[in-house]
């Protein structure tokens, strides 16, 4: 009796001592699991930095430091401002199909479509703290040396085609200066005058390799980002389905070679509100056109058909890398 007794206890002493244990060995697991938890309820992994990439035909490789940390910043930053990127193709939808044909007749490489994307996030009404217009951004007296109109009534910095033509001039002009893409595209930014004297101040042979204001070092990594994201969204994690994109447009032309002295009536006399003739000719600075000299104007005015969307009609898509059924 008193054997079994003594085996009973002996058993109970064992069996409290493992429960003892089970329950720190289980309390330190629990702290461990409750230090290791997320603090947030989504994870953000950093993009991987490719090892090289081709822009406008150059070759660029991002294994020196700079170079890849300048991409690493762009194209993380471009991948996580999601409402700013994704309407990017919403826009670009809209507007590469009129762009591209330009920057080709112009003898241009289609990439440079992505420096507009840069300058003004393709609107085409967009003017910068200091007065840069339209979807090129051009200052008044570069938009006047490239040959663009630019008064009080008519400023042509906000005309798609004609700004699209003009800037296309200012970057040939900038490579037959500096010999490459890059280099013109940094110009197009930080001014022709300032690339030039920084490459002979600093006894550099490459714009890439200048130090810069950071506004203009960005400039080129910002383009090779969109780039990137442009030709796999998915891959950065952006799902469009094409009707999410902003179709293009078909417009009516009517050329002018007078005067209107009241664009709401010229607007209601062509079957569209005053506010869609601005919007689709916003080079149109005023409420009328003088036209002194009897110059010749094209005026785009949209299809009735065009103005809306219909439910289960799809927008043509520019590009079909850019959407998933």
């Amino acid at each position: 009796m008193k054997k079994s007794t003594l085996l009973i206890t002996i058993t109970l002493l064992v069996t409290a001592l493992g429960m003892i244990s089970l329950l720190l060995t289980s309390g330190n697991e629990i702290g461990k699991t409750e230090s290791e938890r997320p603090l947030v309820l989504s994870m953000t992994a950093s993009v991987d930095i490719p090892e090289s990439m081709t822009f406008a035909g150059e070759r660029i490789t991002f294994d020196r430091y700079d170079k890849r940390e300048r991409m690493d910043r762009e194209l993380n930053s471009f991948t996580y401002f999601h409402s700013t990127t994704m309407l990017l193709f919403k826009r670009a939808n809209r507007i590469f199909p009129i762009i591209e044909p330009i920057l080709e007749k112009e003898g241009l490489p289609a990439d440079l479509k992505y420096l507009a994307v840069i300058e003004s996030s393709l609107d085409y009404r967009a003017v910068s703290p200091a007065r840069a217009a339209g979807l090129w951004q051009f200052m008044q007296s570069t938009g006047k040396q490239y040959g663009l109109e630019v008064t009080a009534e008519v400023d042509e910095r906000y005309h798609i085609e004609k700004s699209t033509a003009a800037a296309s001039r200012y970057l040939r002009d900038a490579y037959r200066k500096y010999g490459s893409w890059s280099g013109a595209a940094l110009s197009y930014n930080g001014g022709q005058a300032r690339i030039t004297n920084e490459l002979r101040n600093q006894q550099a042979e490459d714009a890439l390799d200048l130090w810069l204001v950071d506004e203009t070092t960005r400039y080129y990594y910002r383009m090779l980002a969109i780039k990137l994201i442009f030709e796999n969204p998915q891959q950065y994690g952006f799902v469009i389905k094409p009707e999410h994109l902003y179709k293009p447009m078909a417009f009516r032309e009517v050329r002018i070679t007078s005067s209107i002295p009241d664009l709401a009536l010229f607007a209601k006399s062509n079957k569209v509100t005053y506010a869609q003739l601005k919007d689709f000719n916003s080079w149109l600075r005023s409420t009328k056109l003088s036209n002194a000299q009897g110059k010749s104007y094209t005026f785009l005015i949209p299809t009735a058909e065009s103005l809306y969307y219909r439910k289960g009609e799809q927008p043509k898509i520019h590009d079909s890398a850019w959407t998933v059924k």
